[in-house]
């Protein structure tokens, strides 16, 4: 496919997250995606060294997903999502229902990691109002935490980029974020930080928790550059929420289906959370579709109010909540993603990963590296009077050799597919390190 951009058919897209500016100035397309590789329209290979957006663990091209699809494309092209619905959201629902841990056994489905934010925030609302304690109303987030980019997302995020050019928003309160500069280049889990949950308390001091609904963090905040947190974290803040009676909804739009070597961040991390939220890998990122997970309690008080038959419980949904064909692209991503061999060369590989990537310290701008499972950031040193300069420029180099690299802030983020080589890997950050040299000799 050939593409001939004009002053028209720039300007008429507006691009997401991107600076539609500089894109115009050299646009970056591909057109073509197989396995692991993007290809441009001139035919270039470029490693995909993020899954799409944390979104294609399985590579792309899979034939499974594909040919189910295909199947329910000429079989239920749609079904109504209000007072109807069709066999394959029960059964996806069921599987999630099975692999999801603990009593998260009830799934409202959406179409975006976005969506699935703010779905899971009305929820936390209409439990409390179901248990009659109505002035449960604010929500605690955390610095540098990513939840979408809808009102209540951003509200709940901690990344200052995506709030500042709106205005107000919900009522929320910050946790610190976990990075913490005594872990830097710690391979993997940090032992130091535990303690950070205990902030938790200072904002209970002065908002008192009987007016929170929740607590919402993601596992690692992923689009914030792979924050890590300390090995106890998440039980600390597990257990001062109990204490509390606070809910806690792990975003798992990243950490869900695999990412850290096991099947949730939760899991990985073995606390239990009150509602997660996950989207991406759920359909390798070929369906738009997202899911909210809620435990038994949340569940039966919403179903166990007084009044008609005929009420909505929940008013709340999308017209292409589970839709048919993200059903079945769902179904047939979760058949590959949840056999233990696939999770073992996960596992096997974070090795790997864990070695390539701590090989570029002592890389001149490098000034922090960081990994858990298949996800890790390269955190460059910042221009003081341009911010996002130097990494963005860094992702534009690899991109000439070969390599598509996100960058947000001043992080350099890496989430290769499942189905990579160890060679794979490797060649991912010798070109990276390749970049990252070359940028620097012309400071």
């Amino acid at each position: 496919m050939t593409f001939h951009p004009n002053r028209h058919s720039m300007s008429s897209h507006w691009l997401a997250f991107t600076s539609n500016r500089r894109f115009h100035q050299q646009p970056r397309l591909v057109d073509r995606a197989e396995g692991i590789f993007y290809y441009t329209p001139q035919g270039q290979p470029l490693y995909d060294s993020l899954s799409g957006l944390w979104c294609t663990p399985l590579g792309h091209g899979n034939q499974a997903i594909t040919e189910a699809i295909s199947r329910q494309l000429g079989y239920l092209d749609y079904a109504p999502a209000f007072n109807v619905s069709h066999p394959l959201a029960f059964e996806l629902a069921d599987k999630l229902a099975e692999l999801a841990p603990g009593d998260l056994n009830h799934t409202l489905f959406c179409n975006s990691g976005s969506e699935a934010a703010d779905t899971a925030l009305k929820l936390a609302r209409a439990y409390w109002r179901a248990k009659g304690r109505a002035e449960k109303t604010k929500f605690i987030g955390r610095s540098k935490g990513y939840h979408g980019v809808n009102f209540g997302g951003i509200s709940v995020g901690g990344i200052v980029g995506n709030r500042k050019l709106y205005g107000q928003t919900l009522d929320t309160y910050h946790l610190p974020h976990t990075w913490l500069a005594q872990n830097r280049f710690t391979k993997g889990v940090p032992t130091e930080g535990d303690y950070l949950a205990d902030s938790l308390l200072s904002i209970l001091e002065v908002q008192d928790a009987s007016n929170i609904a929740a607590v919402i963090v993601e596992p690692m905040a992923g689009s914030g550059g792979v924050i890590v947190p300390s090995a106890g974290y998440l039980k600390r803040l597990r257990e001062l929420c109990d204490q509390h009676d606070i809910l806690l909804i792990f975003d798992e739009v990243i950490t869900g289906f695999g990412r850290l070597g096991s099947l949730f961040g939760a899991d990985f991390f073995d606390v239990q959370p009150d509602i997660l939220t996950c989207a991406k890998a759920l359909t390798n990122g070929v369906m738009p579709m997202g899911a909210v997970i809620s435990n038994d309690d949340i569940y039966a008080t919403l179903m166990d109010q007084p009044g008609d038959d005929y009420l909505i419980e929940f008013p709340h949904g999308y017209t292409y909540s589970a839709h048919p064909l993200a059903c079945a692209a769902a179904l047939a991503s979760l058949a590959q993603l949840t056999k233990p061999a696939l999770m073992s060369k996960v596992r096997e590989l974070s090795g790997v990963f864990e070695q390539a990537i701590h090989q570029l310290k002592g890389l001149p701008l490098v000034e922090d590296i960081r990994n858990i499972g298949l996800a890790g950031a390269i955190q460059i040193e910042a221009d003081p009077a341009h911010p996002l300069k130097r990494a963005s420029d860094i992702s534009a180099l690899c991109w000439d050799k070969g390599v598509y690299v996100r960058f947000g802030g001043n992080n350099l983020s890496f989430a290769p597919p499942f189905i990579c080589t160890a060679e794979d890997i490797q060649h991912i950050f010798a070109r990276v390190a390749e970049a990252i040299q070359e940028y620097a000799k012309t400071l």
